[in-house]
């Protein structure tokens, strides 16, 4: 399913890719990276800001060591496996969900959230802290969220669950919040898909077995999507949300 996912991408022919991890099953060694994804999702490589999931970690070379050989300064602008960077009025945070607990890399996200200077702000990693499938809710994203909420970020992207969930603004204590976050799911890249197990507060929309790619539409104060299934049919429509 990896080459028709990617056939999508190159379909829209976007300014930039973002993937939510687990580039690369099993162990995301760096000969499967060059055996596999390079073949297909390599393609747009150089426009792609990735983070890693947690099949990065499995690398017997070490923890996420095939990763960053293959993505190297894409991934590790400054060194590390998490970076920001700016898209029109847009600021995005990619983020490495596979050491949450550490305290650097939290310290880095406020300092990052307090000196950014656009309006709308999206951030995405890997582990979703709301999920109605298999995985389901993680809570070592909560201080993530919570920082972001914090500073009124508008969109959060996260993988982990195979499957496609898109939430409605909410916080952190998942409570329906007009000035809250909006989170979009989307696992359907190309591993066998999960079943949606506990339908969670806020989720308006929910599709397991669908293959695709969301695409994103950012305006200088607005954002919509659409999630686009390996046969080029619209599969979801998002509504339009104003940035905070």
């Amino acid at each position: 399913m990896h080459p028709k996912t990617a056939n999508v991408v190159k379909s829209m022919n976007p300014e930039f890719v973002i993937t939510m991890g687990d580039n690369q099953y099993d162990d995301a060694r760096l000969q499967d990276f060059t055996a596999y994804y390079d073949k297909t999702w390599g393609s747009f490589k150089s426009k792609t800001r990735p983070v890693p999931g947690n099949h990065e970690t499995y690398d017997p070379a070490g923890s996420l060591a095939g990763y960053k050989s293959y993505f190297g300064s894409i991934a590790y602008p400054n060194g590390k496996s998490y970076y920001s960077y700016d898209h029109g009025n847009w600021h995005f945070v990619a983020l490495d969900s596979n050491a949450f607990d550490q305290s650097a890399q939290i310290n880095w996200l406020k300092a990052d959230l307090a000196a950014n200077t656009k309006r709308c702000v999206a951030a995405y990693w890997h582990h979703p802290l709301f999920s109605s499938g298999e995985h389901g809710n993680d809570p070592v994203s909560r201080p993530v969220w919570q920082a972001l909420y914090d500073k009124r970020a508008d969109l959060v992207l996260n993988g982990h669950d195979h499957h496609y969930e898109r939430f409605g603004p909410q916080n952190p204590s998942a409570q329906a919040d007009p000035n809250g976050i909006v989170e979009i799911l989307g696992g359907m890249g190309g591993a066998p898909p999960y079943n949606i197990e506990n339908v969670q507060p806020n989720s308006q929309k929910r599709l397991s077995g669908t293959f695709g790619v969301v695409k994103l539409s950012l305006g200088e104060s607005t954002f919509s999507w659409q999630l686009i299934g390996v046969d080029g049919a619209v599969k979801d429509t998002s509504p339009t949300y104003t940035c905070h």
